[in-house]
């Protein structure tokens, strides 16, 4: 007699968004233009030569969040983007990011360094669309349909020699666009860096789309990681730079405040924040109360990552 246990991940099928609501939405004219229209933003150019990062993108069924989408609007008009602004509502400022052209620089451990232009990049990948849970350590959350493919992939194409241990990224510096960067007491650029095995993890993700569209400037245009189980300050928003190295970096977040921020900053309710818990999280949309989940709700997929690990100081 076959027993099926439902994973942690999944839900009934009838409470997952319909394929042609999704595909629908895709079909919308002026894709980055129906986005900022949405959250009542002029509509620069920013998605010249970008479109393809959020082509129509068959959506992965293996990650299932168990909650409803987060409202569009809501997950792009309450943002996090310091580069731009420390509060939440830098959506306008952002559209001034320059995302065309862009180009990703891999270098340290790898076989040849070199650039390599998004359009390029993306021509060697495979998007898929996944509905994902993204928690801030803030204790506000949001699920979204992110367009893009495995980080491990990015990973495969900068062919990083044996020896390499972990993995960096750095995020874009324009002084001329990004008013943030006066503010000298932040340690720019943005670092954020993982473990090898954390970066070829199937869960780690790297996304060029939202919502079926461009992935927008204050989301992170052109280019983002995504660690799904761990807080978002750890996910760095455009992308130029990936290195490899045998020592472990010490991120923006950790330089500035080691005391509250870690390398690993896994999700976990048990562990607060010196200054606030992390045992509930708000819902963005709804405002809702919900408890939160040990890896954000993903401990299957990553939970071995982390045995062995003993002192580590593993979620924070």
């Amino acid at each position: 007699m076959l027993i099926r246990r439902r994973r942690g991940w999944e839900l009934p099928e009838s409470a997952v968004t319909p394929e042609a609501f999704v595909l629908g939405r895709r079909g919308a004219v002026g894709a980055a233009a129906g986005l900022l229209a949405v959250a009542g933003l002029p509509a620069p150019g920013f998605a010249q030569g970008a479109a393809q990062g959020a082509g129509a993108a068959m959506r992965n069924p293996r990650y299932r969040p168990e909650r409803d989408l987060t409202p569009e609007r809501e997950a792009t008009t309450y943002n996090n983007y310091y580069e731009f602004g420390s509060d939440k509502g830098i959506a306008r400022a952002a559209q001034r990011l320059q995302v065309s052209p862009w180009t990703i620089r891999f270098e340290g451990m790898v076989e040849q360094p070199r650039d390599i232009g998004l359009e390029d990049l993306l021509k060697q990948v495979s998007l898929e669309e996944r509905v994902l849970r993204h928690r801030c350590v803030e204790a506000w959350a949001m699920t979204v349909p992110w367009t893009g493919f495995p980080l491990s992939e990015l990973v495969r194409l900068a062919a990083p020699k044996p020896e390499a241990k972990y993995l960096v990224v750095e995020t874009a510096t324009q002084p001329a666009n990004m008013p943030g960067l006066r503010q000298v007491w932040y340690p720019w650029p943005y670092i954020e860096g993982c473990t090898m095995e954390e970066a070829r993890n199937e869960l780690a993700f790297v996304a060029t789309g939202l919502y079926g569209k461009p992935l927008p400037p204050q989301n992170g245009a052109p280019i983002r990681i995504l660690f799904p189980w761990k807080y978002g300050f750890k996910s760095g928003k455009s992308v130029v730079k990936v290195i490899f190295t045998d020592r472990r970096p010490v991120s923006f977040w950790e330089k500035l405040q080691s005391t509250e921020y870690g390398f690993w900053a896994n999700v976990n309710p048990q562990v607060p924040h010196p200054r606030w818990s992390q045992a509930t999280e708000r819902l963005l949309g709804t405002n809702e109360r919900v408890p939160t989940r040990m890896f954000n709700g993903y401990e299957e997929f990553v939970a071995d990552l982390y045995k062995n690990l003993q002192g580590e100081r593993l979620y924070v």
